[in-house]
């Protein structure tokens, strides 16, 4: 089966979240499923330098009118399985040759013309479809989150009504971000006018690139299967829950993994020193290099609490910070890595001066610290509102850092909280809370202290956390059979 995968970040080229690990990871996996992947990506600075004999496989006009063109090389930092990743590259200056963040400008606003720039993106996926390269086109096309929704309207929309019908696959990283413009735009946009309705891409009167890849996408799925559940309801199904329960039958969960050949605390090459399940002492040594670096005091008896994030609402932010002064209290030490909300960055950088040697923050990202923290800290706190996957309590699992987690999506698929029941029968791998309150967060943050405080019984928690299997094989078999059953094969 040949493939186009379409989104608009890969690892580890342009990264801003998760979503870039798992296109990054996806393809091959899928090669060793038996799938033919190629990669469709927008020409993002970061992209272009990372594309290697680049050459041009054709153009095709955009509904503005301008000559978009599009080429193909290989991706040297990107394993597609036998060598590098293949890779066609949407080469616009003019619609991505910005610096900084791929969808915002440096006072973090959205840049005016998003709607040009992925409706250009989910073109060029279309033309791929219909045989703009004319040595390779797909059998089906499969886009990741709203940057690509619009590919499954420009496929389905297709104006040469005598050509091929080319399926498509949509995945839900997170159904919270839609990628809505005003209803001007759709003809720039090049859809025609029997598209902007409900039975299509309209959403409260503006255009919604999230509900064009869900009306118009073949099959949907999601990052987990709790996810696939909870979009189908009002709390969380952000507006658009009624369409999905219409399209249940066309809808599953499909569980994020993880790439062991990035995140495995036995070869990571950002450690101090290496260990596994079954010599965990190199985790000592992690944590008491990671609390030098970033200043916190040399103690390791001290709990340390570690959170890497964006800092956002939605991930439980204002929880951790009214929780400051319990976890120091208490004997443990925060460290936080990320960045978003100004006004969080600045609570969290004001609490890190009133607690020297407790509360350490590092604002931005770095993806090479983020691995350090994981194999040193002994907490991955993750209380969210709502978390479509998460990966980032797979990595603390793998790194003995035990997730604290609100049981939510795949926060709930993949962490069992521990009581006396799961601890007998060592099942048990974090702690998990389920309302969204500070009294609930920091009853879960004491019974974390609580067990850290027994060594037996924490490190048997741990060692069931490590090890937990989160191989990219079993979730690219599934989507293996969700392309199957709309291709034929």
């Amino acid at each position: 089966m040949r493939i186009l995968q379409l989104s608009a970040e890969i690892f580890p080229l342009l990264k801003t979240g998760g979503l870039a690990d798992v296109t990054g990871a996806l393809p091959s996996a899928l090669h060793a499923a038996g799938c033919e992947v190629r990669v469709l990506l927008p020409g993002f600075p970061a992209v272009m330098a990372g594309v290697e004999s680049a050459e041009t496989v054709g153009q095709f006009l955009a509904p503005w009118g301008e000559t978009l063109q599009v080429r193909f090389g290989a991706l040297a930092d990107v394993p597609g399985g036998e060598g590098p990743l293949k890779a066609y590259v949407l080469d616009v200056p003019g619609l991505f040759d910005r610096p900084g963040n791929p969808y915002e400008d440096a006072q973090r606003r959205p840049y005016a013309d998003n709607a040009r720039r992925f409706a250009a993106l989910g073109w060029a996926a279309a033309h791929l479809g219909h045989g703009l390269d004319r040595h390779w086109s797909p059998d089906l096309v499969h886009g990741h989150d709203w940057h690509a929704g619009l590919a499954c309207a420009c496929l389905r929309l297709w104006p040469d009504a005598g050509a091929r019908r080319v399926p498509s696959v949509y995945t839900v990283h997170n159904l919270a971000y839609q990628g809505l413009f005003g209803p001007q735009h759709l003809e720039e946009i090049g859809l025609p006018q029997v598209a902007f309705q409900m039975e299509g891409l309209e959403f409260h009167g503006q255009i919604s690139f999230m509900k064009a890849g869900l009306f118009y996408a073949d099959r949907i799925t999601t990052v987990s299967p709790t996810y696939a559940q909870e979009i189908q309801t009002t709390e969380q199904g952000c507006g658009l829950d009624g369409l999905l329960r219409a399209r249940s039958e066309s809808l599953s969960g499909i569980l994020n993994a993880v790439d062991d050949a990035v995140w495995n605390p036995a070869t990571d090459r950002h450690l101090a020193r290496n260990f596994d399940v079954r010599r965990p002492g190199g985790k000592v040594e992690c944590k008491s290099r990671l609390q030098r670096e970033m200043g916190l005091d040399d103690a390791a008896d001290a709990p340390l609490f570690a959170m890497v994030s964006r800092l956002a609402e939605q991930k439980g932010v204002h929880l951790v910070l009214a929780a400051v002064n319990s976890i120091v209290q208490s004997g443990g030490q925060l460290l936080v890595l990320g960045s978003g909300d100004a006004e969080l960055e600045r609570a969290f950088s004001l609490a890190a001066i009133q607690h020297p040697g407790g509360v350490a923050v590092h604002i931005g990202y770095d993806e090479a610290l983020a691995h350090r923290i994981f194999a040193g800290s002994d907490v991955t706190l993750i209380p969210s509102r709502f978390e479509p996957c998460g990966l980032t309590q797979m990595y603390g699992l793998k790194y003995g850092s035990l997730p604290l987690v609100r049981g939510v999506g795949g926060l709930a698929d993949t962490v069992v909280d521990a009581d006396l029941a799961t601890l007998e029968d060592q099942s048990a791998t974090g702690v998990v809370f389920h309302d969204f309150t500070d009294e609930a967060f920091q009853y879960a943050l004491r019974r974390s202290v609580a067990l850290y405080r027994h060594p037996r019984a924490w490190a048997k928690v741990r060692r069931s956390g490590m090890r937990q299997s989160f191989s990219w094989i079993h979730a690219a078999q599934q989507y293996v059979s969700v392309y199957q059953q709309l291709i034929g094969h």
